[in-house]
Protein backbone atom coordinates (compact mmCIF):
# COMPACT_ATOMS: atom_id res chain seq x y z
CA UNK A 1 0.00 0.00 0.00
CA UNK A 2 1.34 3.45 -0.93
CA UNK A 3 1.58 6.32 1.56
CA UNK A 4 -0.70 9.30 0.96
CA UNK A 5 0.60 12.77 1.81
CA UNK A 6 -1.39 15.72 3.06
CA UNK A 7 0.26 19.14 3.11
CA UNK A 8 -0.38 22.88 2.87
CA UNK A 9 0.08 24.78 -0.39
CA UNK A 10 0.34 28.32 0.96
CA UNK A 11 2.11 29.94 3.92
CA UNK A 12 0.67 27.53 6.48
CA UNK A 13 -2.54 27.76 8.52
CA UNK A 14 -4.54 26.17 5.68
CA UNK A 15 -6.53 23.81 7.92
CA UNK A 16 -4.48 20.63 7.76
CA UNK A 17 -5.44 19.46 11.25
CA UNK A 18 -9.15 19.53 10.51
CA UNK A 19 -8.75 17.55 7.28
CA UNK A 20 -6.48 14.93 8.86
CA UNK A 21 -9.06 14.44 11.59
CA UNK A 22 -11.80 14.15 8.93
CA UNK A 23 -9.89 11.63 6.81
CA UNK A 24 -8.34 9.68 9.70
CA UNK A 25 -11.07 6.99 9.95
CA UNK A 26 -9.99 5.78 6.49
CA UNK A 27 -6.38 5.25 7.65
CA UNK A 28 -4.55 2.90 9.97
CA UNK A 29 -1.54 5.19 10.53
CA UNK A 30 -1.12 8.98 10.66
CA UNK A 31 2.47 10.26 10.72
CA UNK A 32 3.94 13.78 11.12
CA UNK A 33 7.03 14.19 8.96
CA UNK A 34 8.57 17.63 9.71
CA UNK A 35 8.31 20.79 11.77
CA UNK A 36 7.78 20.99 15.49
CA UNK A 37 5.97 23.12 18.06
CA UNK A 38 5.93 26.00 15.56
CA UNK A 39 2.99 24.16 13.97
CA UNK A 40 -0.56 24.70 15.18
CA UNK A 41 -3.07 22.19 13.83
CA UNK A 42 -6.60 23.10 14.89
CA UNK A 43 -9.37 20.50 15.18
CA UNK A 44 -12.92 21.28 16.23
CA UNK A 45 -15.61 18.74 17.11
CA UNK A 46 -18.27 18.17 19.77
CA UNK A 47 -18.17 21.90 20.48
CA UNK A 48 -14.52 21.79 21.59
CA UNK A 49 -11.53 23.38 19.85
CA UNK A 50 -8.23 21.49 20.03
CA UNK A 51 -4.82 22.78 18.92
CA UNK A 52 -2.01 20.26 18.36
CA UNK A 53 1.58 21.39 17.91
CA UNK A 54 3.72 18.26 17.72
CA UNK A 55 1.30 15.36 17.98
CA UNK A 56 -0.29 13.96 14.78
CA UNK A 57 -3.89 14.99 14.17
CA UNK A 58 -5.11 11.38 14.19
CA UNK A 59 -4.55 11.14 17.93
CA UNK A 60 -8.26 11.48 18.80
CA UNK A 61 -8.97 8.20 17.00
CA UNK A 62 -7.86 5.51 19.44
CA UNK A 63 -7.76 2.81 16.78
CA UNK A 64 -5.15 4.69 14.68
CA UNK A 65 -1.39 4.44 15.13
CA UNK A 66 0.13 7.95 15.29
CA UNK A 67 3.81 8.54 14.52
CA UNK A 68 6.15 11.45 15.16
CA UNK A 69 8.73 10.94 12.42
CA UNK A 70 12.46 11.52 12.28
CA UNK A 71 11.99 14.76 10.31
CA UNK A 72 10.25 16.41 13.27
CA UNK A 73 11.99 18.40 16.01
CA UNK A 74 10.47 17.68 19.42
CA UNK A 75 10.31 19.90 22.48
CA UNK A 76 9.87 17.51 25.44
CA UNK A 77 8.37 20.22 27.68
CA UNK A 78 5.68 21.15 25.16
CA UNK A 79 5.14 17.47 24.38
CA UNK A 80 4.41 16.72 28.04
CA UNK A 81 1.92 19.58 28.28
CA UNK A 82 0.16 18.49 25.08
CA UNK A 83 -0.17 14.91 26.28
CA UNK A 84 -1.47 15.94 29.69
CA UNK A 85 -4.05 18.15 28.01
CA UNK A 86 -5.28 15.16 25.97
CA UNK A 87 -5.93 13.02 29.05
CA UNK A 88 -9.00 15.07 29.96
CA UNK A 89 -10.60 13.96 26.67
CA UNK A 90 -10.11 10.26 27.44
CA UNK A 91 -7.30 9.99 24.91
CA UNK A 92 -4.41 7.75 25.96
CA UNK A 93 -1.51 8.38 23.57
CA UNK A 94 0.68 5.86 25.40
CA UNK A 95 -1.24 3.18 23.52
CA UNK A 96 -1.19 4.54 19.97
CA UNK A 97 1.65 7.07 19.70
CA UNK A 98 5.13 6.13 18.47
CA UNK A 99 8.08 8.56 18.39
CA UNK A 100 11.05 8.00 16.12
CA UNK A 101 14.31 7.51 17.98
CA UNK A 102 15.86 9.64 15.22
CA UNK A 103 13.70 12.69 16.02
CA UNK A 104 15.82 15.66 17.08
CA UNK A 105 15.28 17.13 20.56
CA UNK A 106 14.72 20.83 21.15
CA UNK A 107 16.75 21.84 24.20
CA UNK A 108 16.06 24.87 26.43
CA UNK A 109 19.15 26.57 25.02
CA UNK A 110 17.82 26.14 21.46
CA UNK A 111 14.92 28.39 22.40
CA UNK A 112 17.34 30.89 23.95
CA UNK A 113 19.38 30.92 20.75
CA UNK A 114 16.24 31.42 18.68
CA UNK A 115 15.32 34.53 20.68
CA UNK A 116 18.87 35.88 20.53
CA UNK A 117 19.24 35.35 16.76
CA UNK A 118 15.86 36.94 16.03
CA UNK A 119 16.62 39.96 18.21
CA UNK A 120 19.92 40.46 16.41
CA UNK A 121 18.05 40.87 13.10
CA UNK A 122 16.34 44.06 14.29
CA UNK A 123 13.84 45.27 11.69
CA UNK A 124 14.83 42.35 9.41
CA UNK A 125 13.21 39.72 11.64
CA UNK A 126 11.88 36.68 9.77
CA UNK A 127 8.95 36.24 12.15
CA UNK A 128 10.20 33.18 14.02
CA UNK A 129 7.83 31.56 16.51
CA UNK A 130 10.83 31.51 18.92
CA UNK A 131 10.29 27.82 19.69
CA UNK A 132 13.90 26.84 18.99
CA UNK A 133 13.13 25.24 15.63
CA UNK A 134 15.87 26.84 13.54
CA UNK A 135 18.73 26.29 16.01
CA UNK A 136 17.67 22.65 16.46
CA UNK A 137 17.73 22.00 12.72
CA UNK A 138 21.09 23.81 12.61
CA UNK A 139 22.51 21.37 15.14
CA UNK A 140 21.00 18.48 13.19
CA UNK A 141 22.79 19.53 10.01
CA UNK A 142 25.98 20.26 11.96
CA UNK A 143 25.72 16.69 13.34
CA UNK A 144 25.92 17.76 16.97
CA UNK A 145 22.25 17.46 18.01
CA UNK A 146 20.60 15.14 20.49
CA UNK A 147 17.93 12.72 19.32
CA UNK A 148 15.07 11.00 21.10
CA UNK A 149 16.97 7.70 21.16
CA UNK A 150 19.76 9.42 23.10
CA UNK A 151 17.52 9.77 26.18
CA UNK A 152 17.96 6.00 26.67
CA UNK A 153 21.76 6.28 26.84
CA UNK A 154 23.47 6.21 30.23
CA UNK A 155 25.53 9.30 29.32
CA UNK A 156 22.58 11.44 28.16
CA UNK A 157 23.23 14.12 30.78
CA UNK A 158 26.88 14.39 29.77
CA UNK A 159 25.90 14.77 26.12
CA UNK A 160 23.28 17.36 27.05
CA UNK A 161 25.75 19.34 29.17
CA UNK A 162 28.29 19.45 26.32
CA UNK A 163 25.74 20.89 23.88
CA UNK A 164 24.39 23.29 26.51
CA UNK A 165 27.88 24.64 27.13
CA UNK A 166 28.52 25.20 23.42
CA UNK A 167 25.20 27.08 23.18
CA UNK A 168 26.06 29.17 26.23
CA UNK A 169 29.39 30.08 24.66
CA UNK A 170 27.56 31.39 21.61
CA UNK A 171 25.03 33.28 23.75
CA UNK A 172 27.82 34.87 25.75
CA UNK A 173 29.65 36.02 22.62
CA UNK A 174 26.54 37.77 21.28
CA UNK A 175 25.74 39.40 24.61
CA UNK A 176 22.71 37.33 25.57
CA UNK A 177 21.92 35.84 28.99
CA UNK A 178 23.32 32.32 29.45
CA UNK A 179 21.17 31.32 32.43
CA UNK A 180 18.95 28.31 31.66
CA UNK A 181 15.76 28.74 33.67
CA UNK A 182 13.67 25.68 32.86
CA UNK A 183 16.24 22.89 33.04
CA UNK A 184 14.47 20.99 35.83
CA UNK A 185 11.26 21.05 33.79
CA UNK A 186 13.21 19.76 30.80
CA UNK A 187 14.60 16.75 32.69
CA UNK A 188 11.15 16.00 34.11
CA UNK A 189 9.79 16.03 30.56
CA UNK A 190 12.58 13.70 29.39
CA UNK A 191 11.54 11.14 32.01
CA UNK A 192 7.93 11.56 30.90
CA UNK A 193 8.97 10.98 27.27
CA UNK A 194 10.52 7.62 28.19
CA UNK A 195 7.05 6.24 29.01
CA UNK A 196 6.08 6.25 25.33
CA UNK A 197 6.91 4.00 22.39
CA UNK A 198 10.35 5.20 21.25
CA UNK A 199 10.71 3.28 18.03
CA UNK A 200 12.53 2.74 14.75
CA UNK A 201 9.46 4.21 13.04
CA UNK A 202 10.89 3.85 9.52
CA UNK A 203 10.45 0.09 9.96
CA UNK A 204 7.03 0.54 11.51
CA UNK A 205 5.80 2.55 8.51
CA UNK A 206 7.31 0.35 5.82
CA UNK A 207 6.10 -2.88 7.42
CA UNK A 208 2.63 -1.39 7.77
CA UNK A 209 2.66 -0.42 4.08
CA UNK A 210 3.74 -3.94 3.03
CA UNK A 211 0.90 -5.37 5.12
CA UNK A 212 -1.57 -3.27 3.15
CA UNK A 213 -2.34 -0.78 5.91
CA UNK A 214 -3.34 2.72 4.86
CA UNK A 215 -0.91 5.46 5.91
CA UNK A 216 -1.34 9.24 5.84
CA UNK A 217 1.71 11.50 6.12
CA UNK A 218 0.80 14.83 7.75
CA UNK A 219 2.82 17.94 6.92
CA UNK A 220 3.16 21.15 8.92
CA UNK A 221 3.48 24.79 7.86
CA UNK A 222 3.01 25.28 4.09
CA UNK A 223 4.83 24.77 0.79
CA UNK A 224 5.66 28.47 0.43
CA UNK A 225 7.58 28.21 3.72
CA UNK A 226 9.78 25.35 2.47
CA UNK A 227 13.45 26.05 3.21
CA UNK A 228 14.38 25.36 -0.44
CA UNK A 229 11.32 26.42 -2.43
CA UNK A 230 9.64 28.98 -0.18
CA UNK A 231 10.02 32.76 0.00
CA UNK A 232 13.57 32.52 1.41
CA UNK A 233 14.82 33.72 3.89
CA UNK A 234 11.31 34.17 5.31
CA UNK A 235 10.77 30.43 5.57
CA UNK A 236 10.82 27.63 8.11
CA UNK A 237 13.84 25.38 8.64
CA UNK A 238 12.51 22.15 7.12
CA UNK A 239 11.22 20.74 3.85
CA UNK A 240 7.47 21.22 3.98
CA UNK A 241 6.91 19.74 0.52
CA UNK A 242 6.13 16.14 -0.44
CA UNK A 243 9.83 15.26 -0.70
CA UNK A 244 10.06 16.03 3.02
CA UNK A 245 7.66 13.18 3.71
CA UNK A 246 10.11 10.72 2.19
CA UNK A 247 13.13 11.95 4.14
CA UNK A 248 11.10 12.73 7.27
CA UNK A 249 9.57 9.27 7.59
CA UNK A 250 11.89 6.94 5.72
CA UNK A 251 9.63 6.08 2.79
CA UNK A 252 10.87 5.69 -0.79
CA UNK A 253 9.59 8.12 -3.47
CA UNK A 254 7.96 5.19 -5.28
CA UNK A 255 5.95 4.51 -2.15
CA UNK A 256 3.96 7.75 -2.42
CA UNK A 257 0.32 7.51 -3.44
CA UNK A 258 -2.10 10.45 -3.39
CA UNK A 259 -0.81 13.94 -2.59
CA UNK A 260 -3.57 16.02 -1.02
CA UNK A 261 -2.91 19.76 -1.29
CA UNK A 262 -4.81 22.01 1.11
CA UNK A 263 -5.39 25.69 0.39
CA UNK A 264 -7.61 28.45 1.69
CA UNK A 265 -10.11 30.06 -0.64
CA UNK A 266 -8.00 33.17 -0.05
CA UNK A 267 -4.46 33.64 1.34
CA UNK A 268 -2.97 34.38 4.75
CA UNK A 269 0.51 34.70 6.16
CA UNK A 270 1.94 35.09 9.67
CA UNK A 271 5.17 36.96 10.29
CA UNK A 272 7.45 38.71 7.83
CA UNK A 273 8.06 38.03 4.16
CA UNK A 274 6.64 38.90 0.74
CA UNK A 275 2.91 38.41 0.14
CA UNK A 276 1.89 39.69 -3.33
CA UNK A 277 -1.90 39.70 -2.81
CA UNK A 278 -1.88 41.10 0.73
CA UNK A 279 -4.71 43.55 1.44
CA UNK A 280 -4.06 46.59 3.60
CA UNK A 281 -7.58 48.00 3.41
CA UNK A 282 -10.98 47.29 4.97
CA UNK A 283 -11.31 44.15 2.85
CA UNK A 284 -8.24 42.66 4.50
CA UNK A 285 -9.65 43.52 7.92
CA UNK A 286 -12.97 41.90 6.99
CA UNK A 287 -11.18 38.72 5.92
CA UNK A 288 -9.25 38.61 9.20
CA UNK A 289 -12.34 39.16 11.32
CA UNK A 290 -14.61 36.75 9.42
CA UNK A 291 -11.94 34.03 9.23
CA UNK A 292 -10.76 34.48 12.82
CA UNK A 293 -7.29 34.77 11.37
CA UNK A 294 -5.01 34.64 14.37
CA UNK A 295 -2.08 32.23 14.70
CA UNK A 296 -2.87 28.97 16.53
CA UNK A 297 0.67 28.87 17.92
CA UNK A 298 1.55 32.54 18.45
CA UNK A 299 -1.84 34.29 18.54
CA UNK A 300 -0.46 36.88 16.10
CA UNK A 301 -2.94 38.41 13.62
CA UNK A 302 -2.52 36.89 10.19
CA UNK A 303 -1.98 39.01 7.12
CA UNK A 304 -4.82 38.43 4.63
CA UNK A 305 -5.20 38.68 0.85
CA UNK A 306 -6.88 37.25 -2.23
CA UNK A 307 -6.13 33.81 -3.69
CA UNK A 308 -2.82 33.72 -5.60
CA UNK A 309 -2.97 31.29 -8.53
CA UNK A 310 0.68 31.56 -9.67
CA UNK A 311 1.80 30.63 -6.14
CA UNK A 312 -0.82 27.87 -5.93
CA UNK A 313 0.22 26.37 -9.28
CA UNK A 314 3.86 26.49 -8.19
CA UNK A 315 3.08 24.57 -4.99
CA UNK A 316 1.02 22.04 -6.93
CA UNK A 317 3.93 21.51 -9.35
CA UNK A 318 6.70 20.95 -6.79
CA UNK A 319 4.52 18.64 -4.68
CA UNK A 320 2.92 16.57 -7.45
CA UNK A 321 -0.52 17.32 -6.01
CA UNK A 322 -3.26 14.94 -7.17
CA UNK A 323 -6.25 16.41 -5.30
CA UNK A 324 -7.06 19.87 -3.96
CA UNK A 325 -8.94 20.57 -0.74
CA UNK A 326 -10.36 24.09 -0.43
CA UNK A 327 -10.76 25.44 3.09
CA UNK A 328 -12.71 28.36 4.54
CA UNK A 329 -15.04 28.87 1.60
CA UNK A 330 -17.54 30.15 4.18
CA UNK A 331 -15.31 33.16 4.97
CA UNK A 332 -15.76 34.58 1.46
CA UNK A 333 -19.55 34.51 1.86
CA UNK A 334 -19.53 38.14 3.01
CA UNK A 335 -18.32 39.49 -0.35
CA UNK A 336 -20.36 40.47 -3.40
CA UNK A 337 -17.29 40.06 -5.62
CA UNK A 338 -14.09 38.06 -5.17
CA UNK A 339 -10.71 38.75 -6.73
CA UNK A 340 -8.17 36.14 -7.81
CA UNK A 341 -4.58 36.85 -8.80
CA UNK A 342 -3.96 35.15 -12.15
CA UNK A 343 -0.56 36.59 -13.16
CA UNK A 344 2.20 38.90 -11.95
CA UNK A 345 3.37 42.08 -13.65
CA UNK A 346 7.12 42.37 -13.15
CA UNK A 347 9.12 45.57 -12.82
CA UNK A 348 10.19 45.44 -16.49
CA UNK A 349 6.55 45.20 -17.61
CA UNK A 350 6.64 41.45 -18.28
CA UNK A 351 3.46 39.51 -17.45
CA UNK A 352 4.11 36.04 -16.05
CA UNK A 353 2.13 33.20 -14.53
CA UNK A 354 5.25 31.76 -12.88
CA UNK A 355 6.51 32.41 -9.35
CA UNK A 356 9.64 34.62 -9.55
CA UNK A 357 12.77 34.09 -7.48
CA UNK A 358 12.16 37.47 -5.79
CA UNK A 359 8.60 38.30 -4.69
CA UNK A 360 9.47 41.74 -3.30
CA UNK A 361 6.49 44.10 -3.70
CA UNK A 362 8.55 46.64 -5.64
CA UNK A 363 9.28 43.92 -8.23
CA UNK A 364 5.97 42.03 -8.41
CA UNK A 365 2.47 43.42 -8.93
CA UNK A 366 -0.52 41.04 -8.94
CA UNK A 367 -2.91 40.98 -11.91
CA UNK A 368 -6.49 40.13 -10.93
CA UNK A 369 -9.66 38.59 -12.28
CA UNK A 370 -12.95 39.43 -10.56
CA UNK A 371 -15.54 36.72 -9.98
CA UNK A 372 -19.06 36.95 -8.53
CA UNK A 373 -19.35 36.05 -4.85
CA UNK A 374 -22.06 33.76 -3.45
CA UNK A 375 -23.03 36.07 -0.58
CA UNK A 376 -24.76 33.13 1.14
CA UNK A 377 -24.22 31.54 4.56
CA UNK A 378 -22.56 28.15 3.97
CA UNK A 379 -22.13 26.95 7.54
CA UNK A 380 -25.21 24.70 7.47
CA UNK A 381 -24.53 23.26 4.01
CA UNK A 382 -23.72 19.55 4.17
CA UNK A 383 -24.23 18.37 0.58
CA UNK A 384 -22.53 19.36 -2.65
CA UNK A 385 -25.92 19.90 -4.31
CA UNK A 386 -26.60 22.70 -1.83
CA UNK A 387 -23.52 24.72 -2.77
CA UNK A 388 -24.38 28.06 -4.44
CA UNK A 389 -23.85 28.26 -8.19
CA UNK A 390 -21.28 31.04 -7.73
CA UNK A 391 -19.20 28.85 -5.42
CA UNK A 392 -19.38 26.01 -7.94
CA UNK A 393 -18.15 28.47 -10.57
CA UNK A 394 -15.30 29.54 -8.27
CA UNK A 395 -14.29 25.91 -7.82
CA UNK A 396 -14.51 25.26 -11.58
CA UNK A 397 -12.35 28.35 -12.18
CA UNK A 398 -9.65 27.06 -9.82
CA UNK A 399 -9.73 23.58 -11.36
CA UNK A 400 -9.42 25.01 -14.87
CA UNK A 401 -6.46 27.19 -13.87
CA UNK A 402 -4.59 24.52 -11.92
CA UNK A 403 -5.45 21.32 -13.81
CA UNK A 404 -6.18 19.53 -10.51
CA UNK A 405 -9.64 18.58 -9.19
CA UNK A 406 -11.02 20.20 -6.05
CA UNK A 407 -12.48 17.17 -4.28
CA UNK A 408 -13.23 18.59 -0.83
CA UNK A 409 -14.59 21.93 0.44
CA UNK A 410 -14.71 23.12 4.04
CA UNK A 411 -17.57 25.43 5.05
CA UNK A 412 -16.77 25.82 8.76
CA UNK A 413 -14.34 24.78 11.50
CA UNK A 414 -16.22 21.70 12.76
CA UNK A 415 -15.37 18.26 11.34
CA UNK A 416 -19.02 17.95 10.19
CA UNK A 417 -18.69 21.09 8.05
CA UNK A 418 -16.76 19.25 5.36
CA UNK A 419 -18.16 18.40 1.93
CA UNK A 420 -16.70 15.89 -0.48
CA UNK A 421 -17.34 17.02 -4.04
CA UNK A 422 -15.80 13.81 -5.35
CA UNK A 423 -14.82 10.70 -3.44
CA UNK A 424 -11.41 11.52 -1.97
CA UNK A 425 -10.34 7.94 -1.33
CA UNK A 426 -10.97 5.08 -3.73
Amino acid sequence: MKVDILLGLQWGDEGKGKVVDFLAPAYNVVARFQGGPNAGHTLEFDGIKHVLHQIPSGIFRNEIINIIGNGVVLDPIIFKKEIENLYQYKVNPKDNLHISKRTQLILPTHRMLDVAYENMKGDKKIGSTLKGIGPTYQDKIARVGLRVGDVLRSNFKERYDNIKKSHQDILKRIGHSTEVENEAEFYEAIEFLKQFHLSETEYLINIAAREGKKILAEGAQGSLLDVDFGSYPFVTSSNTTSSGACSGLGIAPGGVGQVFGIFKAYCTRVGSGPFPTELFDDTGEQLRAEGREYGATTGRPRRCGWLDLPALRYAIMINGVTQLFMMKADVLSIFQNIKVCTHYKLKDGTITDQLPFDLSPELVEPVYDTLPGWNTDLTNVRDVAQLPVELQQYIDYIEKNTGVPVTLVSVGPDRTQTIQIEKVLA
